[in-house]
């Protein structure tokens, strides 16, 4: 494996052939003053100031979304890695390839597109899983303090500069319960060690506040009239639109005196405003808790009931059994996106929950970061492929630009298998309300 930092970075790459599908003709509209466009096959534009930008980074083996606020403020949320290139015939492409780790593929594309190139003002772990933070069994070796693994996060950080690190637990990693050996402790003493060393380069590290008037991940470039930032949920609890705040395993713990929960449901999750635009995204928030009579609660419907609309909503748990009726129903959402790095992914019953119009009516874009031809070919008769843009089928970063004001936004496929930021496609959208 190839290990750099960031004085040797040097983009390069080829360009990406261009896809015109029925589905662009379906959602385009009149080009609004002050957008600017990128024509396929061209560089994606740079980020301007005013917009809010959202890049969801394809790499086939991990999770990881990059967030420009309209002032240039940065959010890197996840930043994972793990072999799941060797999970033969049920990996997907790892793109641009395995002569680098995620963690470098992740943070040479921050460098691309971050107006302040190293300097990322926010980065967030949702929660303690490899595929969103790193792995101690693929990795580029440790570090040289010998503390963490240079492996997602922990790999990233010889590339980048974090002025603030949020973590679900921190500093005692015990809510809701407190860590075994058993209970993924590895990923936890290995983010430990990454907290440990960000914190003697002068990162501030903290614990994410699940509160109504939080301002913990707030502006701090300039004007960003009409942003805003509302904490959803952590550590198993919501937070509710009067500012309470609803425990999903209080009853579940006291009842059965449980020792671990499923870490998935303890993400952290966001909803981010910019006018009538909506963003939601909560790692792999998603659970059946039982219940005393023996039932299952499925969490995402309590979610359903704080959430509101989002424009684009991040698929929780990568599509995996996720995204339940209630919760899609709440979202009604033009847009999903999915982060994939298993043949499994965007499974066809969430796939098929996403594209119901009972729950909701109007046109939506289904958008895996890929779908390889063995899924399509498995799903070729299933009616929620018309909703997925061809543009996704090899594997492609998706862009989210949100202009001022909110009230429109374009949605670019950026092609994975280089560097060359060469746009695939791209769609023209007005921002329902």
């Amino acid at each position: 494996m190839c290990l750099m930092n960031r004085r040797d970075f040097i983009a390069s790459g080829t360009a990406a052939t261009c896809v015109v599908s029925p589905w662009e003709a379906l959602f385009a509209q009149t080009v609004v003053a002050g957008m600017r466009h990128e024509a396929a096959g061209k560089a994606l534009a740079p980020w301007r100031e005013g917009h809010f930008q959202i890049h969801f980074i394809y790499t086939g083996v991990a999770e990881s979304v990059f967030l420009i606020y309209p002032d240039g403020t940065s959010l890197l949320i996840d930043c994972g890695d793990h072999a799941a290139h060797k999970r033969g015939k049920y990996a997907v492409p790892i793109l641009p390839g395995l002569e680098r780790h995620a963690g470098e593929w992740i943070a040479r594309y921050v460098l691309r597109v971050n107006p302040r190139r190293e300097k990322v003002d926010y980065m967030l772990l949702t929660h303690y899983h490899n595929d969103h933070g790193g792995c101690r069994a693929y990795h580029a070796g440790l570090a040289p303090n010998g503390e963490y693994y240079l492996s997602g996060f922990g790999q990233a950080m010889e590339w980048l500069s974090f002025g603030k690190a949020i973590d679900r637990a921190w500093p005692t990693f015990d809510d809701p319960l407190p860590r075994r050996p058993e209970d993924d402790s590895w990923m936890l003493a290995n983010m430990q060690g990454v907290y440990r060393e960000l914190e003697r380069r002068g990162t501030v590290v903290e614990r994410f506040q699940l509160e109504k008037d939080s301002h913990q991940l707030a502006p701090l470039h300039g004007d960003a009239k009409g942003f805003g930032i509302r904490p959803l949920c952590a550590n198993g609890r919501i937070l509710m639109p009067d500012g309470t705040i609803r425990d999903l395993y209080a009853d579940y713990i006291a009842r059965t005196k449980a020792k671990s929960l499923n870490e998935n449901a303890m993400s952290i999750g966001l909803k981010f405003t910019y006018g009538p635009f909506g963003l939601y995204t909560a790692g792999d928030f998603e659970d059946r808790v039982p219940q005393a009579d023996g039932s299952r609660r499925e969490i995402e419907e309590d979610m359903a009931e704080t959430v509101g609309q989002a424009t684009v909503a991040k698929i929780d748990h990568h599509g995996n059994k996720s995204m339940y009726g209630k919760l899609v129903a709440a979202l009604c959402s033009q847009v999903y996106v999915g982060c994939i790095w298993d043949w499994f992914h965007t499974d066809d019953a969430t796939m098929t929950r996403l594209a119901d119009r009972s729950l909701y009516s109007g046109d939506r874009l289904l958008c895996p970061g890929i779908l390889t031809k063995e899924r399509r070919t498995r799903d070729a008769e299933r009616p929620w492929l018309k909703d997925v843009p061809k543009a996704c089928y090899s594997g492609a970063h998706i862009v989210v630009d949100v202009p001022p004001g909110g009230e429109t936004f374009s949605l670019s496929f950026i092609s994975a298998k280089d560097e060359a930021m060469k746009v695939v496609s791209r769609v023209d959208m007005k921002t329902r309300t």
